[in-house]
């Protein structure tokens, strides 16, 4: 498509499903090399898109863009986004289909019409389909600062490897317990060459605390909980240094595999059709396969319906374990 010269994307939220917009960002400039690409989200996410070279302003809900567009992507497609994008005099508007009826049938009859758990990065990647622009296999994108990275460095040095544990997540159904966790610490931290990081925003910091209360204290001295202290691209800072993570089906788990960082995934409700597991980078997904309840629902809940929890409660610690004992001892015989 000839004359794209100003180009908005819209994704509102949240960490996960931002950082899942920046192939197109990348694949939008290389389309268009020349074009201006603004971006419009809500606050608590600009930190996330700041250092984007990609991106020229970042608009938010409460400072709208007002101005014309040749391209406006509406990549949320929500009563909200669609709002902001009639505001607008744009050329061409496109936005995202979210299939919402196929969640539909797949959380309420177990009905999966979605095509090989194809990414929510390729479905993204349809809203552009008739504007010429390239597909990658390359993957996400996140740019720390000098000063997050100098922050990161604090507390990863040296040859100590570094498993960073992503514990949280929104809703219940969709975290490993504090408990399982703490067990499962106690396994791998035997191996004394190992450091772990607990990750986690502020409303994960009472969930840190169950861990490192139920982990035996001589363990204490190798987890460094950071869950709650570190702003959102620290965070990204720290994950890019670690040699691993473990996480739960989480936004961070998105923000790890903008590093290319080898990713220990743990699923719950969640389910692969969805399109959320990570985006060309490693990864080990650890789930329970046949559970007839799972999934019991497209975005988690806050406990199980069922209440047996089983989609997690029958992930073994120590396989997980071992997964992650093997990688870090190939790690060191490289």
């Amino acid at each position: 498509m000839q004359g794209i010269k100003k180009i908005l994307v819209i994704r509102l939220s949240s960490i996960g499903d931002i950082i899942l917009t920046t192939p197109l960002l990348r694949r939008l400039n290389k389309a268009y090399p020349e074009a201006r690409i603004d971006y419009c989200t809500k606050p608590p996410f600009v930190s996330l898109l700041a250092s984007n070279p990609r991106l020229s302003t970042i608009y938010t809900t409460k400072q709208l863009p007002t101005e014309a567009y040749d391209l406006v992507v509406d990549l949320q497609n929500n009563r909200r986004s669609r709002a902001i994008g009639r505001s607008l005099n744009a050329k061409h508007k496109v936005k995202y289909r979210k299939e919402n009826w196929k969640k539909w049938l797949l959380v309420q009859f177990k009905i999966n019409l979605f095509s090989s758990s194809r990414s929510v990065v390729d479905r993204y990647q349809d809203a552009l389909i008739n504007l010429g622009v390239p597909v990658d296999l390359q993957g996400c994108e996140l740019y720390p600062t000098s000063a997050e990275k100098a922050f990161a460095a604090s507390y990863i040095e040296g040859s100590q490897k570094t498993l960073a544990l992503c514990f949280g997540a929104r809703h219940f159904t969709k975290r490993y317990t504090p408990q399982r966790f703490a067990l499962l610490l106690s396994l791998m931290l035997k191996d004394g060459s190992i450091k772990v990081l607990l990750l986690g925003g502020k409303e994960d910091a009472a969930q840190a605390l169950e861990i490192l209360n139920a982990l035996p204290e001589s363990f204490h001295s190798k987890v460094v909980n950071l869950a709650g202290s570190c702003s959102l691209m620290q965070t990204a800072a720290l994950l890019e240094r670690c040699d691993a993570v473990l996480s739960n089906d989480t936004g961070l788990m998105h923000m790890a595999s903008a590093f290319g960082k080898k990713l220990f995934v743990l699923f719950g409700s969640s389910s692969a059709a969805f399109g959320f597991l990570p985006y060309h980078t490693p990864y080990k997904l650890f789930e329970v396969e046949g559970l007839r309840c799972r999934p019991c629902s497209h975005i988690g809940r806050d406990r199980c319906p069922k209440g047996h929890f089983r989609c997690m409660n029958d992930i073994s610690e120590a396989l997980i374990t071992r997964h992650i004992l093997d990688h870090f001892n190939a790690i060191r015989s490289n």
